[in-house]
């Protein structure tokens, strides 16, 4: 049940990133955020929802077009910890980003999002 819980803000989360409307995406984030959020994102660290509204408002005003977010793995989620993938595409085979966020659950809301934006390298062999 946990993790139904878990997907369901992050499939919320992640439903600001292709909202119809800049409009829907406080409220969005809103339904699956806690007010006091922290978000540790690739220019650091930001707190509340205003600060991951910027960020994904930023992405949806990508300069190769309007993108898609999804959820391209299941949700793992040990205690109130989860991690999932996900890929961001842009129009007519523009630029592609995947990463891995890792997120903090509080009361049935994310309260803090750590964004691993794209693949990390194999180890070298020593």
């Amino acid at each position: 049940m946990q993790e139904e819980t878990a997907r369901s803000a992050i499939d919320t989360f992640i439903s600001a990133f292709n909202a119809s409307d800049d409009s829907y995406v406080t409220d969005l984030l809103s339904q699956a955020l806690t007010s006091d959020v922290v978000f540790w994102g690739p220019l650091g660290r930001s707190e509340g929802i205003a600060a991951v509204e910027r960020f994904v408002l930023d992405i949806r005003r990508h300069p190769a077009g309007t993108g898609t977010m999804v959820r391209c793995s299941a949700v793992d989620m040990p205690d109130e910890w989860a991690r999932y993938q996900w890929v961001f595409t842009t129009p007519g085979g523009g630029p592609r980003l995947a990463g891995t966020d890792v997120v903090h659950l509080r009361r049935s809301l994310i309260d803090q999002i750590i964004v691993f934006a794209g693949e990390i390298e194999p180890s070298a062999s020593e």
